[in-house]
């Protein structure tokens, strides 16, 4: 189908408690809705790279190397190529360099072409545990204690402050739920010595996988030789343009690829990704880049039709104050009409 046309809105929208990119905090989380009109219907997508300022104002380190701008200018070309007839969306899509857009314009074509769920599955709910600032143990230990009966995993940030506060949290969360299963998340934060150091110390059995444990990701598999204990790859994958997964990974201890598609570029990388790691005995989990409600609901949709037996990476959504285009009636929605308008292209 041929869009009538294509219309592209900023969006701002305030967090009411800080969310960790890496080692850094935002409090906003800012980024664009590309609408297309086809006929009668409206298809919206959410194209919000994971960079710009941090709390402090510091650059964003580690994640999108593209700006919200650059995406406008970009995506200004490309749509208007699309409705001259120069190309369709998919081809555009493997045009640009910028992973957001091209994410953004190919989940916009499979949006039109009828090609994603219409719902999605309630998926196994997995939370985020980050400790708040200046939070007592003895408080966090009572927000473990409040998680729901049939959560089974939970996932921690770690490589964020001292080795000794980040193991009284997980212990704090056995503790609390000793048949809790973890996945560790160090974003690259430690070097192969200190993450050695700190999987002495962990509580083996209960650990499902740790993402990105070390700095430089191929000293990840010696960490594996030396601890036994499985790791994930997830920046590793943003950061390698011609990623392939090796055929003895399987052995040397990688047991899942953690795949952003935000960070990834097309929805057919993404796709030839996961055949290649299931092929080979590794596990695929989607998961966020901070997206505001449309680009989760989305996730949960691409998830459920290509990796339907992992649940999503997408328990991220509690601190914004607000919805983006699509909502569950907890929070006020913002719609297209209240985003800050940046061009509209017509056929």
């Amino acid at each position: 189908m041929i869009a009538d046309s294509f219309a592209l809105a900023r969006y701002h929208i305030p967090l009411e408690a800080p969310l960790p990119v890496g080692k850094q905090r935002i409090e906003l989380r800012q980024g664009l809705v590309l609408k297309a009109s086809v006929g009668e219907q409206q298809h919206y997508v959410e194209i919000a790279p994971l960079s710009g300022l941090d709390r402090d104002g510091s650059p964003l380190n580690g994640f999108s190397h593209e700006s919200v701008d650059e995406v406008i200018a970009e995506a200004q070309l490309l749509l208007q190529s699309v409705i001259e007839g120069g190309h369709d969306l998919i081809a555009a899509s493997n045009l640009t360099q910028l992973p957001s857009l091209a994410w953004g314009l190919s989940l916009l074509a499979a949006k039109i072409n009828g090609q994603l769920p219409v719902h999605h599955p309630e998926f196994e709910p997995i939370p985020l545990l980050v400790p708040r600032e200046g939070e007592p143990l003895a408080l966090t230990k009572q927000r473990i204690a409040a998680l729901p009966a049939q959560i089974r995993r939970v996932k921690i940030k770690v490589a964020q402050t001292s080795m000794a506060e980040e193991l009284a949290l997980i212990y704090a969360v056995l503790e609390q739920r000793p048949e809790l299963k973890l996945r560790l998340d160090a974003n690259q934060g430690f070097e192969q010595q200190q993450a050695e150091s700190f999987c002495a110390c962990l509580p083996k059995a209960a650990i499902e996988y740790f993402e990105e444990p070390c700095r430089i990701w191929q000293n990840n598999r010696s960490l594996y030789a030396s601890t036994g204990i499985p790791f994930a790859l997830d920046e590793t994958l943003a950061k390698t343009a011609d990623f392939k997964v090796a055929e003895d990974s399987f052995e040397y201890g990688l047991r899942a690829l953690v795949l952003k598609p935000m960070l990834l570029g097309t929805l057919q990388r993404l796709q030839r990704l996961i055949e290649e790691a299931n092929a080979l005995g590794i596990r695929c989990v989607l998961s966020s880049s901070l997206e505001a409600s449309l680009g989760i609901r989305d996730l949960c949709k691409v998830a459920a039709l290509l990796t339907p037996d992992e649940t999503p990476g997408a328990d991220t959504l509690s601190p914004f104050s607000k919805d983006l285009i699509v909502g569950d009636n907890h929070k006020s929605c913002l719609q297209f009409s209240a985003l800050s308008p940046v061009f509209t292209i017509e056929n």
